[in-house]
């Protein structure tokens, strides 16, 4: 790709402002090609916060914001080549058989950016030409030249492909209009569709989804050949649904949540699954359906919560596997109820996979309880768990604004008493 230096020059002076004030009102010459400066400082901006080991390089090319918008970020990047090189030493493959990877669906090359350094031989496939001439400028920068870029599309070549150690696929989840699909008959290529010619070229194959599928669905859709779940969140925000598809036929895969540095693994057939996970749309929706009216006024004189001292908020990943009963069991952590998704422990617990609280008080929403409870509060982060009114709602009832270092929670608890806890946060480890 031919760039001018004076473009170039442009770029670097200009990145760090604001691409709108860089578009009205900075000065250039005519090599300048504005168009491309202007999506290259946009490209920068996103990266130097999504990818920064990649905006440390310069003279890397970004390409138009929607394959930008889509790529992995850093973390998730990292993630994968993380596990590829677990599978890959499980696989224990001979030294005289170089390990191969290839990525059927290239994208931006992110993804494949990292997840090749752990290969002999990496294959870039691409259908967009577009991106496949930013791959192959941008690899050598990125020092990976040992990799092939291929631009074709990767179901007519799929035939002709030989003997491979690992696929990786991410397969497109917008529509011919643009518009975003989830379901994966739906995305192009179709997994399912060509899972056993998959696994007849690689022994395993590593599939990126939509965090908004139900895995336990999707696992089921691929009738036995899921070795591995993973489910990837960062910033308690779940971002993948990664797949590792396997030659065998696996009843019970391994599940691994993963959110930052918090990591929980477990075999599948070790949750009951009784508890249903539910989304905060679903959950918002039943709370808005009550009203104040159904809030119960009941006393806590027999209410014994002595042995409630601390209180546990599960990450994003383990929200979205739902593994609510090995919770229980790994960590000696108690529901407060099957749809409250909060627990109670006795004893602080260093390691649990999400937030953690100490608890100063509890109160029914009973009057008297709830002045006791909010003595010299005028600030608190509120949250609602399986509770008939909305954080708005019961912010307004209580008359306290947002803020501050008290959290509150309300619940739910198993008897159907409305719960509201009081609570400082703890830091992650501290016992």
């Amino acid at each position: 790709m031919e760039i001018s230096e004076s473009t170039w020059a442009f770029i670097a002076k200009h990145r760090r402002e604001d691409v709108r004030d860089v578009a009205l009102h900075a000065k250039h010459d005519g090599d300048v090609d504005v168009p491309f400066a202007l999506e290259q400082i946009a490209g920068w901006q996103r990266a130097s916060l999504k990818l920064p080991d990649w905006a440390s390089h310069d003279g890397l090319i970004f390409p138009p914001q929607v394959p930008m918008e889509q790529c992995s970020s850093q973390f998730t990047a990292q993630y994968k080549a993380r596990l590829a090189q677990r599978l890959l030493a499980e696989e224990a493959v001979d030294d005289d058989s170089p390990a191969s990877l290839v990525d059927l669906t290239g994208g931006f090359g992110v993804d494949f950016s990292y997840m090749s350094r752990v290969f002999n031989r990496a294959i870039y496939m691409e259908q967009q030409s577009i991106l496949c001439d930013i791959a192959r400028h941008n690899f050598p920068i990125l020092g990976l030249d040992h990799a092939e870029v291929i631009n074709d599309d990767s179901t007519a070549v799929l035939d002709t492909l030989g003997r491979v150690s690992m696929i990786f696929l991410d397969p497109a989840r917008r529509d011919d209009h643009g518009s975003r699909t989830y379901a994966i008959a739906d995305c192009m290529p179709d997994v399912l569709t060509l899972k056993d010619m998959l696994l007849a070229k690689a022994p395993t194959v590593m599939v990126k989804l939509s965090p908004m599928l139900d895995w336990h669905k999707t696992v089921a859709d691929f009738a036995g050949a899921v070795h591995e779940v993973h489910i990837v969140s960062t910033g308690n925000e779940c971002k993948e649904l990664l797949l590792v598809l396997g030659r065998g036929r696996y009843a019970s895969p391994l599940v691994v949540c993963a959110n930052d540095e918090q990591v929980l693994s477990y075999k599948a057939g070790d949750n009951s699954d009784n508890h249903t996970t539910i989304s905060d749309s679903a959950l918002a929706a039943r709370n808005t359906c009550n009203t104040e009216d159904s809030l119960s006024e009941e006393s806590a004189n027999d209410f014994d919560s002595s042995h409630w001292k601390y209180l546990y908020e599960p990450n994003a990943s383990i929200m979205k596997a739902g593994c609510f009963d090995v919770l229980e069991q790994r960590f000696a952590v108690h529901h407060i109820s099957p749809n409250s998704h909060l627990f109670v422990a006795a004893e602080p617990i260093a390691d649990f996979p999400g937030r953690s609280f100490a608890i100063e008080s509890i109160a029914t929403m009973n009057k008297k309880e709830l002045k006791q409870l909010l003595a010299g509060l005028t600030h608190a982060n509120i949250a609602v768990r399986n509770f008939p009114l909305t954080v708005a709602q019961l912010r307004k009832k209580l008359k306290l604004k947002d803020g501050g270092s008290t959290y509150l929670f309300a619940t739910t608890d198993a008897q159907g008493r409305h719960l509201v806890l009081r609570t400082k946060k703890r830091k992650s480890g501290s016992l």
